[in-house]
């Protein structure tokens, strides 16, 4: 990566506090991946970064240095403010952690960025979150090299809407009896991008919980588990 960046298009996914007066900033650019960065200074009260790092606002943010962490130097907002509110937030912070936990650091998926900001606007529009969040998942999955096809079983066998299939990871679509018990019908669905249909909603969330624990080798979603703790039950979408 180049010693100085400027005016990269970026998102934040999260922000921790380091030493006495400054911020670790994850960043999700599209040209670069995710990048951890450190804002020095930001927590100073009369810092104006601190400000400007909020997530889900789309940002140009510029930075300098080598190494695993590099110094962010500026960020300003680029235009076209996001709100996320309620339920919409929450999906939002959901979608962050994935990034976090699963998107290799310096990885650049730019196809994978415009997924991300294209669910933040459908999230900010109030729009149902459910097939905002499998779109999304999908997506993920797809660009870390984790998808499989849909339409046809491991052994090349085309997936009938009527008959119910196994699913397993790092294989696929497999006979009855196997992983995950999900319908064609569903699979298909999911292939079109299609949840119109709220069994493919039900059967699609199920399958793809357990690819993403899978692929997060069992680590806990911290988004999921406050939800839970919030609430006192499973939440809905995540």
């Amino acid at each position: 990566m180049a010693d100085k960046v400027d005016n990269e298009v970026a998102f934040i996914l999260h922000t921790r506090p380091w030493r006495e007066s400054s911020l670790i900033v994850e960043a999700f650019t599209r040209h670069r991946g995710r990048i951890s960065l450190v804002a020095r200074g930001a927590r100073r009260p009369m810092s104006s970064l601190k400000s400007r790092l909020l997530a889900f606002q789309p940002l140009l943010l510029s930075w300098f240095g080598k190494g695993a962490v590099r110094t962010l130097h500026d960020s300003e907002w680029q235009g076209g403010r996001l709100w996320l509110k309620g339920e919409a937030l929450m999906c939002g912070f959901y979608l962050n952690e994935l990034l976090l936990k699963l998107l290799p650091a310096e990885d650049p998926h730019e196809v994978l960025f415009d997924h991300y900001a294209g669910a933040l606007e459908t999230l900010g529009a109030g729009s149902e979150p459910e097939p905002v969040l499998r779109r999304f998942e999908l997506a993920l999955l797809s660009e870390l090299g984790y998808a499989h096809t849909l339409d046809r079983t491991e052994q090349g066998q085309p997936v009938d809407p009527g008959e119910r299939y196994g699913f397993v990871p790092d294989r696929g679509v497999v006979s009855p009896g196997h992983g995950s018990t999900v319908l064609g019908k569903t699979l298909l669905d999911m292939m079109a991008g299609d949840f119109d249909d709220p069994c493919t909603l039900v059967e699609c969330k199920q399958l793809m919980r357990g690819l993403i624990n899978h692929y997060l080798q069992d680590r806990p979603l911290l988004t999921r588990q406050l939800l839970i703790e919030l609430q006192g039950i499973e939440p809905m979408n995540l």
